[in-house]
């Protein structure tokens, strides 16, 4: 499932809790935009009295500062549409949930075919399928997993964690570590990803692989029985480190 499938007020700036989704750079809008266009990917279109339609985006116009759909011009729900001035955009593309909101409508039609045009957005909002995404961590923030080793629990651990996901992380073990069995749970174990995001849970080992040239065990592992104060925390994590990345890679 997708979290969050229909947040309210999405163009509330003052709604913090909304930021680790929104996208509001310009150019990463308008790739996002041209994925779903070219994509030809089904959007439903919903007015806040309900009124719903479903289209396609057929062409963005950056120096109008315009979009275009293509739409049935039999559908009864157009009109209402047009008339509330005022509409919200859902579309997928593959994992990922793109959500706007559309103003300025205008509908246009020709001799065979009807558009209806909107104000480009200045905000998109992208949200991921909770369990399939993972992102590998920022190493400037050391995230790290504190915990005993299960064979000798004497032995406190410090293991950095590489990549995670709601669904579950992976830990570097060193190689002068004694190698952990996948099946094996762990227990206790102190999670902090960054200055805001830690927690603790227990997890169990479900692979174990060397890394490329290296003596060092990458262990995968999938949460259990996470808190949702800490599902929460994970879910904020991994999308803002997303959008970190994205904006990295932008600059």
């Amino acid at each position: 499932m997708f979290e969050h499938t229909r947040p309210a007020a999405l163009d509330d700036a003052s709604r913090p809790e909304w930021a680790p989704f929104r996208v509001e750079h310009a150019r990463e809008i308008g790739q996002l935009l041209g994925a779903l266009r070219d994509s030809g990917t089904p959007m439903v279109l919903s007015a806040p009295d309900g009124s719903t339609a479903v289209c396609a985006l057929w062409s963005i116009d950056s120096a109008c500062q315009r979009i275009n759909f293509t739409v049935d011009p039999a559908c009864p729900s157009l009109q209402p549409l047009v008339d509330a001035d005022e509409a919200q955009a859902v579309g997928y593309l593959d994992l990922i949930k793109l959500q706007f909101e559309l103003g300025d409508l205008l509908l246009v039609r020709g001799a065979r075919h009807c558009a209806l045009q909107a104000a480009l957005p200045r905000q998109v909002y992208r949200f991921q399928r909770r369990s399939a995404y993972r992102v590998r961590t920022l190493e400037r923030h050391a995230p790290t997993a504190r915990l005993r080793h299960p064979a000798l629990p004497e032995m406190q651990l410090s293991l950095r964690v590489i990549d995670v996901s709601v669904g579950g992380c992976a830990l570097l073990l060193p190689e002068d570590l004694l190698p952990l069995q996948p099946g094996t749970t762990l227990h206790d174990v102190q999670v902090a990803l960054d200055a805001q995001t830690r927690f603790g849970a227990r997890m169990q080992v479900q692979h174990a692989s060397a890394l490329s040239g290296d003596a060092r065990q990458r262990l995968g592992c999938r949460w259990l029985d996470l808190t949702a104060t800490a599902e929460q925390a994970l879910q904020r994590y991994v999308d803002q480190t997303q959008k970190q990345r994205r904006q990295l890679a932008l600059d």
